[in-house]
């Protein structure tokens, strides 16, 4: 190895060592939240909620046909966000304001989302105003298409819910009105899917 071919390495060697250096520290910096010593650009970097804000995906939200006698799947484009509350609730939101198009609404109008979450053992619990019940049209078929459309939107959307409960008023409740048993959670349903 020449004198010309030493020199070379031993420059491209030191900025190589200097790029590696200052791309860690300059990582440890952001990952440690030091932003007095982080670079303008870094400053204004985008908040993780600005981000959920921008990001839009597609979700399949499930009404009725007209005839309520199964569900249809709606695309729909959503604001996403990777924590599976706030999505399921932005999903929950966007169901209860009911079809973009020819499908209809499988939630009584004035329905309120009151509280949502998510269990460690991928249970969605689903907590609806009152006013589901009240307003609800009644009967066997219509209760199971307003069950799995709440169930398969939630289920089928958002992969860290397996299974959904449904409480009404902050409660448990024994039916929606008068026929399905709310007290056990649901798994999803396609067999009345089209």
């Amino acid at each position: 190895m020449g004198k010309k071919d030493r020199l070379l390495f031993t420059v491209l060697a030191i900025i190589t060592v200097s790029v590696i250096t200052g791309g860690t520290v300059y990582l440890y910096l952001i990952y440690t939240g030091d932003k007095n010593t982080l670079p303008d650009q870094a400053e204004q970097a985008v908040e993780p909620s600005d981000v959920q804000q921008v990001n839009r995906s597609t979700a399949y939200l499930y009404f009725t046909d007209k005839k309520n006698t199964f569900l249809i799947a709606e695309e729909q484009k959503i604001h996403y966000s990777s924590d599976p509350v706030t999505f399921g609730k932005t999903i929950l939101d966007a169901l209860i304001k009911g079809p973009r198009h020819d499908a209809m609404q499988t939630i009584p109008g004035g329905t309120r989302l009151n509280a949502f979450f998510v269990t460690g053992n991928k249970t969605a619990y689903v907590d609806l105003s009152e006013t589901i019940r009240k307003k609800h049209p009644g009967g066997v078929q219509s209760e199971l298409i307003t069950i799995y459309s709440i169930v398969n939107t939630l289920v089928l959307n958002i992969p860290e819910i397996e299974s959904v409960k449904i409480l009404i008023g902050g409660r448990e409740s024994m039916t929606l009105a008068g026929h399905i048993d709310l007290r056990f959670p649901f798994n999803a349903n396609m067999l009345i899917v089209r």
